[in-house]
């Protein structure tokens, strides 16, 4: 009798610490990395940018922090790096200023955009991807994940490597949906690439989860169509701005 209730008591306590492993509550930096050189390739040919080339690094890094429970999680900018207002028109300008508030219970996402000076409330439901699972696994922050592939915008390809350890379908910017935390975003058309760098495991308080209130009031399709509108005179730099605006 003994010797069952030992044996019940190790497979109990395994289950237990097999528990404890799983994250619901915490604080996610990602570091985002622009390919500048990439971006200037895109452009065409200019004697300017082959000049730029020598004076500025091939990757523009900025930071954000993804603080996360359970029940919604909130995206924002993070530290600063010192130096990077030189590169914003190379890359590290793009929705720098944004704030994601995705309330999971609800299904529902509020999020705050700068877009070349104009501002935006977004407010809609989780947006829903078609995920593709992929048969490939990489250890990012010490969590072990799995790959899958969506699309935004109909033709924008979108890999991403998510997490079942932390058990929160979130993600940078408005991206989520996946059976665990996305620890590595990437938009090979944007070339840039979202990588959680380090894991606090503190949980969040109330104070957190604050969105600026400023801004016009749009759903995802109406930004969608606001900014195809805009930039439709930009010519091929369209396409990105417009990828850019609506992450």
């Amino acid at each position: 009798m003994k010797r069952s209730l030992l044996i019940i008591a190790l497979l109990t306590g395994a289950v237990y610490s097999s528990a404890a492993q799983y994250t619901t509550t915490g604080k996610i930096e990602y570091e985002r990395k622009v390919n500048i050189y990439a971006q200037m390739e895109e452009m065409g040919e200019n004697p300017f940018f082959e000049k730029m080339k020598s004076q500025i690094p091939k990757f523009n890094s900025s930071y954000f922090d993804l603080r996360f429970d359970t029940a919604r999680s909130i995206y924002k900018p993070g530290r600063e790096v010192e130096g990077n207002n030189i590169f914003k028109m190379f890359g590290g300008g793009p929705a720098t200023e944004n704030v994601v508030l995705t309330d999971f219970n609800a299904k529902r996402i509020k999020a705050f955009k700068t877009i070349f000076e104009q501002k935006f409330q977004v407010q809609d439901s989780i947006r829903v991807i078609d995920w593709k699972e992929k048969d490939e696994l990489r250890t990012i922050a010490g969590y072990k994940c799995h790959k899958a592939v969506g699309r935004i915008c109909d033709t924008v390809y979108v890999v991403a490597f998510y997490t079942e350890d932390i058990v929160v379908n979130g993600g940078p910017e408005m991206f989520g949906g996946l059976p665990g935390m996305i620890m590595e975003l990437a938009i090979p058309r944007l070339h840039t690439t979202w990588t959680a760098t380090r894991i606090e495991l503190a949980p969040p308080v109330a104070t957190d989860f604050v969105v600026p209130e400023k801004g016009k009031k749009v759903t995802e399709h109406e930004l969608y169509e606001t900014v195809k509108d805009s930039f439709k005179s930009w010519g091929k730099m369209a396409p990105r701005n417009i990828w850019w605006s609506v992450l």
